[in-house]
């Protein structure tokens, strides 16, 4: 005897007459039926699909958008393809949820590239009205078939087809996924391997993980190289975030007056990301005060007060999903006390030393190390490290004193993700070679807590970061980011311009 299945709590009301379906199908305009033109975006997937296949000859890819994640009961989360899909198709915003693309192997060699998603409903389906994650009256007018091969350049069929897919030479052909996008498709994958026999021992197991782990470590190590269509994506939100850094300084009075003016700024920054492109690409950190010595703060729940400072480290998303991540630290009343401009100063040299090193030839660890020096030459000379320390010792990796106010590193790979390209191996990263082409970012920081009893009095409290995102070209960088004042001197002219209207 089965036990009894709970009832399901459903709280829309949904006419279902035959009646109703028949009258809410009539009485609509034709679709319009023109077809769109191959995206720009497109057209740079299409050699990076070809890429891929060529480093995985004769074996079947799978690369899923995922699907969307609930917020709350029946409230899901705006949905972000999986950025290795992202970058295959060309799809970015919050286009087709559920989506997936199979590179398929051709007998003559090479690949197919299918994409596999949910294409627009007949207006007499019951999903055109009642189905509130999918239906067009809920969430609006998917895509067609043939709309979205034009768009892509690239075949497609319907979702419900993708099982029969991936079963196609079940045992005779390899395949992988990149399991973190989707764990039902990943399911699915490991489902066809179970039944063609590719799935029956814990050393299969294994081998499998290992395959979908390399397509993963891959398709994200692919993205450390930017064409110029992604450079010029990049330099967009750089310039959209320059613009949003305006917008918060000119508010600055309005978030001291109103109080809780760390979420006065978070919205201020937020409503230009939305505005500008898809929104932020990462959570704003708008640390005020002490605040902006936790180094992801990103409650955003502080005041901001006149003599403090405001460190806002925001990035703007663009519709293609490639990020800008900039931090700029900012005098709340717009001029700095002397300890923090002795702190900003600092900083700022460091940062100017880690910029020199983004060359071609250096490795990107180079550019900590520059960074770093001048951090520790600082603390050194205001007595900081421990007595009888020298910057050298303190610089062995037996040493690192000066850690204690810089605990982080000085850069990371940015693009589609904030932190960009993390599966690539350490050879491909930290040991890697710079290269044009390469966008890394260089934010050197000094944090000293309010309860620090190691630093002087005078720091206490004070927190200080300055970012910029960092180009690599063939005969050394560009500052994306670098309509933005860096200098202490240039940040009060700056903010002072900003303010007076």
């Amino acid at each position: 005897m089965s036990e009894k299945q709970p009832a399901k709590a459903s709280h829309r009301s949904s006419p279902n007459s035959d009646a109703f379906r028949s009258f809410i199908a009539q009485g609509w305009a034709p679709r319009d039926q023109t077809r769109p033109r191959l995206c720009e975006a497109a057209r740079y997937a299409a050699p990076r699909r070809a890429a891929l296949s060529e480093a995985f000859p004769g074996q079947r890819l799978v690369i899923p958008a995922g699907g969307l994640k609930v917020r709350s009961n029946d409230c899901d989360y705006v949905f972000r393809p999986h950025s290795a899909f992202a970058h295959l198709t060309g799809l970015g915003s919050d286009r087709e949820p559920d989506a997936v693309l199979v590179l398929d192997p051709l007998e003559e060699g090479g690949h197919e590239a299918v994409l596999y998603f949910r294409p627009l409903a007949p207006r007499e389906s019951e999903e055109f009205f009642a189905d509130s994650r999918y239906g067009e009256f809920w969430v609006g007018a998917r895509p067609t078939l043939e709309s979205m091969q034009a768009e892509l350049g690239l075949q497609t069929r319907h979702i419900e087809q993708l099982p029969d897919a991936l079963a196609k030479d079940a045992g005779l052909v390899e395949l992988r996924v990149i399991r973190d996008a989707d764990a039902e498709i990943a399911a699915l994958v490991d489902q066809v391997r179970s039944t063609s026999g590719a799935l029956t021992s814990h050393e299969q197991v294994e081998q499998n993980a290992l395959a979908d782990a390399e397509l993963a470590r891959h398709t994200s190590t692919m993205r450390l190289l930017k064409d110029e269509w992604e450079a010029d994506q990049m330099r967009d939100a750089c310039a959209g975030t320059a613009r949003a850094f305006e917008a918060v300084v000119a508010d600055l009075p309005e978030a001291v007056r109103r109080g809780r003016g760390e979420r006065w700024v978070e919205g201020t920054f937020g409503l230009h990301a939305r505005h500008h492109g898809n929104g932020v690409g990462y959570d704003s950190i708008c640390a005020s005060g002490d605040h902006a010595n936790t180094l992801h703060w990103i409650k955003n729940t502080g005041d901001l007060r006149d003599g403090d400072l405001l460190l806002l480290d925001a990035g703007i998303e663009v519709d293609s999903l490639f990020t800008a991540d900039v931090t700029r630290t900012l005098p709340i009343s717009g001029r700095f006390t002397p300890a923090q401009r002795k702190i900003y100063d600092a900083v700022y040299a460091a940062q100017c030393a880690g910029i020199e090193a983004c060359r071609p030839g250096n490795t990107f660890k180079d550019v900590h190390a520059a960074a770093i020096r001048v951090i520790a030459e600082h603390l050194f000379t205001w007595g900081l490290l421990p007595e009888g320390v020298s910057v050298e010792e303190s610089l062995d990796p037996e040493g690192q004193y000066h850690r204690r106010w810089m605990v982080h590193g000085t850069s990371h790979h940015l693009g589609l993700d904030v932190h960009d390209c993390q599966l690539a191996l350490r050879e491909d990263y930290m040991e890697g070679e710079l290269r044009p082409g390469m966008v890394l970012t260089v934010e050197p920081g000094l944090y000293f807590k309010a309860d620090d009893e190691l630093a002087p009095e005078e720091f206490r409290g004070i927190g200080v970061r300055i970012e910029d995102d960092i180009l690599i070209t063939q005969d050394g960088h560009e500052n994306l980011s670098a309509m933005l004042p860096r200098t202490a001197d240039d940040v009060e002219a700056w903010m002072a311009r900003i303010l007076a209207g």
